[in-house]
């Protein structure tokens, strides 16, 4: 008998399209769920109740933890934890947990408040990077190379943000133009792409259409993702690296990633192996 699994999204997109049509082969019947309609908080969790398993692919800036952390306390086993979803939905919360951890982070100021940003150029000095803490894809991530127009440019964020959207890092600009992308699936690295900027954008980024190549297997690599995993726990990520002169840095990790860009450029069947991996989690 086929285990019912739900993937909890938004929306549809390529990925979610190809977890589905992958499930019937490994045993798994998959079901979509609209993250903005579940309800959840009943004792009887009736919107959940009857799957196996949620895959939680939320993009929304913070609805991912809040379901798993529901779903798990109705019993409900869920990929990713809320724990690790909740660490990754939140790039100051992740950065500090990796950087406990012992894991290589680029450096960063948490800024709330002008006074912040003032203070963050003084200390990092231009270019530094404006990134919002919540949020993804590259959006609303901004390279500031001057310091004379970086006061304009925050008052965008002071202006036009609202409550947790006014909440940023600033991090020094890391120049290389190139970023890699580790698909993990439970405790291994299954696909491995560099992605370089392509044409006038500085943003190294899949979700962008930046340019990429396969990258071979490369121990440093390895151990850094497996103290992200080891810290996070075993699951499903994206994990994002920058390359600098002192080695290779984490820069997010993705609790729910795109992958159509690196299984493009790798031939890595990352539907299976991540269908693989649930019917291992419900054996």
């Amino acid at each position: 008998m086929a285990a019912n699994i739900a993937i909890v999204a938004d929306r549809i997109s390529w990925e979610e399209r190809e977890l589905i049509k992958a499930g019937p082969a490994l045993g798994l019947s998959v079901d979509w769920l609209n993250d903005e309609s579940l309800c959840l908080g009943g004792l009887d969790a009736a919107a959940i109740h009857h799957y196996d398993a949620l895959l939680v692919r939320s993009r929304s800036y913070t609805r991912g933890g809040l379901i798993a952390t529901l779903a798990e306390a109705a019993g409900i086993p869920v990929l990713n934890t809320a724990r690790a979803i909740n660490a990754c939905e939140n790039k100051a919360l992740l950065r500090t947990v990796l950087r406990g951890a012992g894991v290589p982070v680029p450096d960063y100021r948490l800024v709330l408040s002008r006074k912040d940003f003032a203070k963050a150029l003084e200390e990092i000095g231009v270019p530094v990077v404006l990134k919002p803490i919540f949020g993804g894809m590259g959006k609303r991530v901004t390279l500031i190379r001057d310091s004379d127009l970086a006061h304009s440019v925050y008052d965008y964020v002071e202006d036009l943000g609202h409550a947790f959207e006014q909440a940023c890092l600033v991090e020094p600009f890391l120049a290389a133009g190139s970023s890699v992308r580790c698909l993990v699936v439970g405790n291994e690295i299954v696909a491995a792409a560099e992605f370089s900027s392509a044409g006038t954008d500085w943003r190294s980024n899949a979700a962008l259409g930046n340019q990429s190549s396969a990258l071979a297997h490369d121990p440093d690599l390895v151990k850094i993702v497996d103290a992200v995993i080891a810290e996070l726990g075993a699951g499903i990520y994206g994990v994002d690296l920058f390359r600098t002169d002192e080695g290779l840095v984490v820069n997010e990790v993705n609790h729910a990633p795109a992958f159509k860009g690196v299984a493009s450029t790798t031939a890595a069947d990352i539907p299976t192996a991540i269908g693989s991996y649930v019917q291992e989690i419900l054996a």
